[in-house]
């Protein structure tokens, strides 16, 4: 396979770094600190195209549908760490956002030779997880052209399911498949093509938005506090009862209290505070409002 990388921002030479192996560590992590500046930039380019991918995600959750990221390396990586901290963070099952890495779980941690250019293993493990037209799919890959990921997005589409990228190539083919692209485009590494800076910062930031505004649609947040949080250690339990506090302004002995009469339900505590409830009551509110507590307490 003959690969073309002389037309990839991504794989050209950043002239800002080109005598890093010269300078001090203070100066080379200068240049590598300024470099970084540009990402945020880059992404809030992007803003109305990740609002629409928001849009989009938040959609599928209230119909029941799940977010799958899917990507190779670097890329696969930072979807599986975006989808690993949705349920301690949100309280969502497991298989809500779901992340593919192309080699399986053994490339999490090691590179699996030739996975990222297979188009069937992208097949393959949209099957494995019955992804369906309910589905969005967020095809994941700096350069924009990995096999394994347009072989996904392909087949995301086949089954009528959306379909979104997140590239630092403009026009990339990840691009052209999508119904939204998404495309930060961060310019030459510090280190030439180590896409896993600049260009593996901006696919994070992208990610934290997608799931943080798509939960935060769905009810996850009030305020700004993670009203879903579940209390699965020490710190966990401790964060739950401030959340309860800093929404009720309640004391501390009112938010153990009410915690300890939900089974540690932080939203549910919360109505109870707010309108008196029982924790029958605030549950039953709670879910005719679909979750959503400024709603449940405008019900009282």
């Amino acid at each position: 396979m003959n690969i073309d990388l002389s037309s990839m921002v991504t794989e050209s030479r950043n002239m800002a770094s080109k005598d890093i192996d010269q300078l001090s560590t203070l100066e080379m992590l200068r240049v590598i600190n300024n470099e970084d500046k540009k990402v945020a930039l880059a992404v809030e380019q992007e803003l109305p195209h990740i609002a629409d991918a928001v849009d989009i995600i938040s959609t599928a959750f209230t119909q029941g549908g799940r977010l799958v990221y899917c990507g190779a390396g670097t890329s696969g990586r930072l979807g599986i760490l975006d989808a690993s901290e949705c349920p301690p963070t949100y309280g969502t099952k497991p298989e809500q956002v779901i992340g593919l890495i192309a080699g399986g779980h053994q490339a999490i941690f090691k590179a699996v030779e030739n996975a990222e250019d297979s188009l069937e293993l992208g097949i393959e493990d949209l099957k494995a997880i019955r992804f369906s037209h309910n589905d969005v799919l967020v095809g994941i890959a700096a350069s924009g052209r990995t096999p394994y990921v347009i072989a996904s997005m392909e087949y995301a589409k086949s089954q009528g399911a959306k379909v979104i990228s997140i590239s630092c190539n403009p026009d990339s083919p990840i691009a052209q498949q999508a119904d939204i692209a998404i495309t930060p485009v961060v310019g030459g590494e510090v280190v030439t093509g180590s896409s896993r800076m600049k260009a593996g910062t901006a696919q994070k930031l992208v990610l934290n938005m997608l799931t943080t505004g798509s939960m935060i649609k769905i009810g996850k947040v009030y305020g700004n506090l993670m009203v879903d949080v579940e209390a699965t250690n020490a710190k966990l339990v401790e964060r739950q009862k401030n959340i309860v506090m800093q929404a009720t302004d309640c004391s501390r002995e009112e938010a153990e209290q009410a915690l300890s009469q939900c089974q540690r339900h932080c939203k549910t505590a919360i109505v109870m505070v707010l309108t008196g409830m029982s924790a029958e009551q605030a549950k039953q509110a709670l879910s005719a409002s679909h979750g959503f507590i400024r709603t449940a307490i405008a019900s009282k």
